[in-house]
This record gives structure tokens, sequence and C-alpha cells, in this order.
């Protein structure tokens, strides 16, 4: 019985990947041990035990970015977390460690590499999180979502999606789509969506420009987000939605896509291969704008600068290309070769291959284990590596 630790978590971009995974462990290997390792603080608090997994914690510890006091207690703080994670290793007997980034993921790859446990590095970013580049730097098995992610030992293996992405089959439920929105099944559906808390920017503009894009012969599927406080309209086809619990049928109705840029957006919109203009959010290190480069690259998508997506843009812009239904499908095509369907899978095997390779180079112990139905018992052998290309 093999006993997984899936680290990471404070967003959804970590938390949602490693449940992913956590999903297709359980569903394929019922009899292994799933942990997950998080923060008391992040979103995997709340997500990990309402999917029916054990969440191990440690302490939030940033990475400091500029000289402080908290610069100088960082190596200290560190060092104690990476004990307390050495002692979860062996207190439960972990097998393999997947880190998905974050801040329980430091000090769970230095753990790792110390007591000489395999380990695996998803980065779901195109510009890699700090976390992920020291992880990097103790194993050759790194998977990362975007083909333009430079990180040591990066491969592509795709994001893991959610099932009901996965599992999609757009043609298919087309019908029932439309009939959950109440939309119009003879014109083309524009989908405009920030996310659960919405985007300013986006709900603002198409909110003042709508009637250009009904012009254009489309209707507008608009989740504007819990957050927002555009409730209604006055438009008979742009049809407001503060929340969609359905995403799947939302872009089983879409024909174009207006969304920012996050990784696990991206990913399945290039998975399920639907053309989409992204606007990137502004604040932070400008990875959205990184992570819309392979597709954009590719021709399957528009990227905008936020400032630059106004009303303006949508009527001169946006408008035209509504009008352009041969090359919305020339792009629906070109975003197809972007996308990985099957990241979970890809992401499970990267898991696999690491189990049986067995720890990375340097470590002086590996432990191995007699397959004896009585009792676990085990041992501690010394094993010389080979030397590791860069």
């Amino acid at each position: 019985m093999t006993t997984y630790l899936l680290a990471g978590g404070g967003t959804a971009g970590h938390v949602n990947p490693l449940l992913a995974v956590a999903d297709r462990i359980r569903d394929t290997e019922p009899d292994a041990t799933v942990l997950v390792l998080g923060t008391a603080e992040g979103l995997e608090a709340r997500l990990v035990p309402l999917r029916g997994y054990e969440l191990l914690t440690v302490p939030r510890l940033p990475f400091p970015r500029s000289p402080s006091r908290a610069a100088l207690r960082f190596p200290s703080a560190l060092r104690g977390a990476v004990a307390g994670v050495r002692e979860l290793l062996d207190r439960h007997d972990v097998d393999v460690v997947v880190g998905f980034g974050g801040y329980a993921s430091a000090p769970a790859y230095v753990a790792a590499w110390r007591s000489h446990v395999p380990l695996v590095v998803h980065e779901a970013n195109a510009k890699p999180g700090i976390a992920n580049v020291l992880g990097s730097w103790f194993t050759r098995h790194v998977g990362v979502v975007h083909r333009s992610t430079r990180l040591r030992h990066g491969r592509q293996v795709g994001m893991p999606l959610r099932r009901e992405i996965e599992q999609l089959d757009r043609r298919d439920s087309r019908q029932e789509a439309v009939a959950e929105f109440g939309l119009d099944p003879r014109k083309p559906t524009l989908l405009v969506t920030g996310g659960s808390s919405g985007a300013r920017r986006l709900n603002e503009t198409i909110a003042r420009s709508a009637t250009s894009v009904l012009g254009a012969g489309w209707q507008i599927l608009h989740v504007t987000g819990q957050k927002s406080d555009l409730r209604s309209t006055d438009l008979a086809d742009h049809h407001l939605l503060p929340y969609c619990d359905r995403m799947d049928l939302a872009l089983s109705a879409a024909d174009l896509v207006v969304s920012r840029a996050g990784s696990a957006t991206v990913s399945e919109l290039t998975a399920l291969g639907l053309p989409s203009v992204l606007v990137p959010y502004p604040v932070g290190n400008g990875e959205q704008v990184h992570n819309a480069t392979d597709v954009v690259a590719a021709g399957g998508a528009v990227l905008v600068a936020d400032a630059d997506f106004t009303p303006d843009w949508v009527r001169s812009t946006l408008v035209r290309l509504l009008q352009d239904r041969a090359g919305i499908a020339d792009m629906a095509v070109r975003a197809g070769t972007v996308g990985v369907l099957d990241g979970t899978d890809r992401t499970v095997e990267l898991v696999h291959e690491a189990l049986r390779a067995g720890p990375a180079r340097g470590a002086a112990h590996v432990r191995t284990r007699t397959a004896d139905p009585a009792h676990h018992t085990e041992t501690t052998s010394t094993e010389r590596t080979s030397t590791e290309q860069s």
C-alpha cells in the first residue's frame, strides 16, 4: 500500500490540481493513503476536509522578498518547518511527496530531499513560483502545464482538470446548456467570466458595450461574480449570472470566451478547444500574461491588456472578430493544439515514475521494504546514484 503526501495550497490555483490528482489516486488505487499538507489559513483548510482527505498543517511561511526582520527570521523558521515535515513523513511512512507550490510546498520539498523520499513538483503557472523553483533542484520529476515554462527538469504534463471538464463533450451537452441558461439556440454565444469573484474591468466594459455585441448577432452569457454590483440589464440577450455552478455547461454553450488568464482557465479553454479573448489580471508578478503566451502564439486567443479592454476596443476590435465566424472557427482549432485534456493522468504517471526511480541523487540512505503480508519491515541500504544532467 502506497502513502502519498500532496503538498500545496493557499489559492485555488494550487488546491484544485492537487485535489484532482488526489481524487484520481483514490479512484485508481483504493488501498492507497492520500494525505494533504497545507496551512490552516489557506483555501485547503476548507476544501481538503470537504473532499474527504486528512489535512496536515505547517505554519504559513512566505518567502521574504526584501531585507527585513522577517527575512532574518526566515532561515530558522524554515528549518523548524522542515523538521516538522520530516517528522510527519516518518510518522505516516510516506512513500512519495508531490508538491503543487504555495506556502506548504517549500518545507515539504526540503524535507523530502533530506529524508530521501521520492519527490515530484508540479508547476501550474507559466512563470514558476519561488517554492517550485527551489523544489526543481531536488528532483528530476518536474511537471509543467505550459510548454513555454522554464523550470529545471520540467516536462509538459498539463493541468490536472476537474472531472466535469475532463469528461465534457461540448457538442453533446450544447442543447442542455442552452436550456439551462435560457439562451437562443439560433445565436452564437459570447461567454464572459472573471471567475467566482468577478472582474471589474470585464464587467464594466461588457455592460457598457453590450449593445454592440448583440448588434453583431451574438448573445452574451455573463458570469459577473458574487462581488459584482452588476445585477440586472434591460437587454434580452444579455444573460447575467452572479455565480455559475455549472461552468461545464457554460463552456458548452460558448463559441468565444472573454476571461482573465489564470492558468486553470487557460488550461480548460485550450483543452476544450475554445477560442478566447484573454485579459490578464494586471496585479501580481505578471504570471497571467505568461500563461497566455502559448495559446496566443498558436493563434487560439487574442491578448488584450487590462487598460486597453475598453468599450471602444470592443466596438472597434471585438465586434470585428465576432463577425468573422470562419476566423473564430480557425482559432478554435489552434487553441486545441495547445491544450492537454489528460493532465491528471499524466501527472499521476509522473508520480508513479518517481516512485519507481526512488529518491533523488545525493540520497545516502534509501528505505526499502519487504512485501511480507504478515508484517511491514523497513531496512536501510546505501545507494550511489548516477550523475544528473542539468
